[in-house]
């Protein structure tokens, strides 16, 4: 009985995308690219991503983006401090008992 070959049903399309740009300095294939293509690349990047942000933050957003952060760390810590005494708790009252 002859296996099929999933690889055979499939569609050879190529649309043009590139996953991974394999022209690595160092490689038998690598090209320098041109200063043209290289702005033009970078003006893909721009605008087909979501929107940047081009001012900077003001003081207040800057404040509060820290604040977040800091509060999100805290909490991290708290969880893992409140785990390692119930821990400590559980092996003296109930494990080694």
């Amino acid at each position: 009985m002859a296996r099929n070959d999933p690889r055979k049903s499939l569609p050879e399309v190529d649309d043009g995308r590139t996953i991974v740009n394999m022209n690595v300095e160092g490689m038998p294939w690598y090209a320098p690219e041109s200063p043209e293509a290289s702005l033009r690349r970078e003006a893909e990047k721009a605008g087909a991503g979501p929107e940047r942000r081009e001012t900077p933050l003001t003081d207040r957003e800057s404040w509060l983006f820290t604040w977040g952060a800091l509060k999100a760390a805290l909490l991290v810590v708290g969880v893992l401090c409140v785990g390692l005494v119930l821990f400590v708790l559980f092996c003296q009252y109930v494990w080694f008992q």
